[in-house]
């Protein structure tokens, strides 16, 4: 039972979410229970307005749900105060949105620094660990460059890079390749995939690109309120849980 809570990385009970009240109200999703296992790649598609971006974001503990628990390490996170809650989230989850969302004032170096510095690392520290992370997804030569001197697929690199500053153990993207063409976004589609291998870095994305959700070892889709897994890898993901 150890063995099988440790691989867990991040698991809802019950997760239900309702927008309003009475006859105006919304539900998103109700009484969804997910296991998210150590190591694994999973899309999460639907279409628009089912409540993907939502559930993405109470994963990362940025929207607490109406009902229901979210846990790490068997915990449920919810019940911490919002300064725990924050200094967990910085520290263990990495996020990456449709538009990469980086200060245009600075350049790409101080960008990926920045989560570094607002938690306390020295300058030296952030700035080492962001030298490192921007060589390895391709950008050693456009550390000085600011975010308008920089390509759309070079942003979105950028804006993985300062996610894995603090070396999360959970990646979350929403449409991350969505704002790109078609060939810049299969570049980014395997550099993910890439950071998964070689990293262990879990990851949940949210997708409406068919390409990228063949790439994840799982497929759920969020449809009447409900998950349902549309693909599954026995040798990645050894639960009959969603």
């Amino acid at each position: 039972m150890n063995d099988l809570r440790s691989s867990i990385e991040v698991q809802t009970l019950g997760l239900t979410m309702i927008f309003g009240n009475g006859a105006d109200s919304i539900e998103l999703f109700k009484d969804l229970d997910l296991v998210i296992r150590r190591g694994e790649r999973v899309a999460i598609v639907g279409s628009s307005g089912a409540g993907k971006s939502t559930l993405l974001n109470i994963l990362g503990t940025l929207e607490k749900p109406t009902g229901g628990k979210v846990l790490y390490g068997g915990e449920d996170v919810f019940l911490w105060g919002e300064r725990e809650l924050a200094n967990f989230r910085n520290r263990n989850i990495g996020f990456v949105f449709q538009f990469h969302c980086l200060l245009p004032e600075f350049n790409a170096l101080e960008n990926v620094m920045m989560p570094g510095l607002i938690s306390g690392l020295s300058r030296a520290e952030a700035k080492s660990s962001a030298v490192e992370l921007l060589d390895r997804l391709g950008l050693s030569a456009r550390l000085k460059h600011r975010v308008g001197e920089l390509s759309g697929g070079e942003q979105q690199r950028v804006a993985v890079a300062r996610a894995l500053l603090l070396r999360p153990r959970l990646f979350l993207a929403d449409e991350p390749s969505g704002n790109l063409d078609s060939r810049t976004g299969r570049t980014l589609h395997e550099l993910l995939v890439s950071l998964n291998e070689t990293l262990g870095l879990t990851m949940v994305i949210v997708t409406h690109n068919q390409e990228l959700a063949s790439m994840m070892h799982r497929v759920l889709r969020l449809r009447d309120s409900h998950l349902i897994e549309e693909r599954d890898r026995p040798e990645v993901c050894s639960t009959s849980s969603i």
